[in-house]
């Protein structure tokens, strides 16, 4: 696969490592690296795996607060790095695994078991029970899992019971850091838990990866760590290159769903899968009605389905069981989809304040074209204020969105260019 070049990626600290051109170079385990190469099926390190693997791997094991492209392959950086510091032998946990949603906990925890299937190192998942399922906390017994990944809420619950000990822990990974650290994310778990695994644990080496960092969040990691290696990528090298971006203009709101139907799934012969993003639950819900009553097979996903009903869309879209898929924002974060190659913005991301949000858009474009593989964006617009958002969308990314007029060549011709 070709990967995204990251030709940009800046690494800032002393670093006396050396970028690993093969996964030989990383000392690691015989049965690691079969699970590289036989269930992984990876050839040799992407760009960033090859210059951050060796930052992880090498004592001291400084912290490293690192940014990547999505689809670069950061998911494989971390888990490997939490595989390779985990003694087999000692059945306590030695590895956590922190992000913002139970999707994205339960990806992180499959692609760690096929990657760890011949190490026999043991692992769970801490993230919110539903009802059917659900044990008290004085009930459960002591977590003996090896590595555990999971949302902060339920980890710092399981901390607080003493039903999770950290004093094993050698290595706590923040995965979509920006939003682990963020004062509207998780920031006050994120701190506990990192403080507490300190008390107990004398050297944690804390991983935090993410597409975006906001200038806060840099500023915030560096009064926090101490000795860190950092690697960043410039933001204008942030927008995915191999996904081609188009806006479309609309008069009103049927005529989105319209454009939808006769235009991009219409002419989309050889398109894979597609996740369409809104910004309410009852744009979510009107969408996939009419969307069904054109007789498209769509699922909907929003945070008021409960648990068990989200695992399963999500299980059904992946294993591609479902081809057009409704999401507000939850999935924008780290999905990890492979056949997916066109995202449609049925809303365009927007803070409370009706400013754009520009890590969102990076974010949700991320879902197309994984690990550089072709894929479109439409950005639907209709009005003066989508107008002035995707503007100043293009202005901080520093790039043009072509614009697609509303027939049935220009379409055609988009999606070629496309590849799709």
């Amino acid at each position: 696969l070709d990967e995204p070049e990251d030709s940009n990626i800046k690494v800032t600290g002393e670093t006396p490592y050396t970028s690993a051109f093969t996964f030989e170079e990383l000392n690691l385990s015989p049965e690691l690296l079969k699970g590289l190469y036989v269930e992984m099926k990876f050839e040799k390190p992407s760009k960033i795996q090859a210059i951050s693997l060796p930052m992880i791997l090498t004592p001291p094991h400084l912290d490293l607060i690192a940014q990547a492209h999505n689809g670069s392959g950061k998911t494989t950086c971390f888990t490997l790095g939490m595989l390779s510091r985990v003694d087999p032998n000692l059945k306590a946990p030695q590895a956590l695994c922190i992000c913002p949603t139970r999707e994205l906990a339960i990806q992180n925890l499959e692609v760690l078991r096929k990657m760890g299937k011949h190490t026999g190192i043991t692992s769970e998942c801490a993230i919110p029970m539903d009802s059917s399922n659900y044990i008290p906390i004085n009930k459960r017994a002591p977590v003996i899992a090896q590595v555990v990944i999971g949302t902060p809420g339920t980890i710092k619950k399981w901390m607080s019971a003493k039903k999770l000990g950290v004093s094993n822990v050698k290595i706590l990974v923040f995965d979509e850091a920006d939003h682990m650290l963020a004062e509207d994310g998780f920031k006050d778990d994120s701190l506990r838990i990192m403080r507490d695994i300190e008390k107990m644990s004398s050297h944690c080496q804390v991983l935090l990866f993410s597409a975006t960092f906001s200038d806060t969040v840099k500023n915030f990691v560096s009064k926090i760590k101490r000795d860190h290696n950092q690697l960043f990528v410039k933001k204008e090298e942030l927008s995915l290159e191999s996904v081609k971006q188009y806006k479309v203009n609309v008069p009103d709101e049927l005529s989105k769903v319209l454009v939808i139907k006769d235009r991009i799934l219409e002419f989309g012969e050889r398109l894979g899968q597609t996740i369409i993003f809104v910004r309410t639950r009852n744009s979510a819900s009107m969408l996939h009605k009419a969307l069904v009553e054109f007789g498209y097979d769509v699922t909907t996903i929003q945070g008021a389905l409960n648990q068990a009903e989200r695992d399963k869309i999500v299980k059904e879209f992946k294993d591609g069981l479902t081809q057009v898929l409704i999401s507000t924002d939850l999935l924008a974060r780290g999905f990890d989809q492979q056949q997916v190659n066109l995202v449609i913005n049925y809303d365009l991301p927007v803070k409370h304040d009706n400013e754009p949000d520009c890590e969102v858009y990076l974010h949700r474009i991320g879902r197309a074209g994984r690990f550089g593989r072709k894929g479109a964006v439409f950005n639907l617009l209709c009005g003066d204020m989508d107008q002035m958002i995707i503007s100043k969308i293009e202005n901080h990314f520093d790039s043009k969105i072509a614009e697609v007029p509303d027939n049935e060549e220009d379409f055609k011709a988009a999606l070629r260019s496309a590849g799709l």
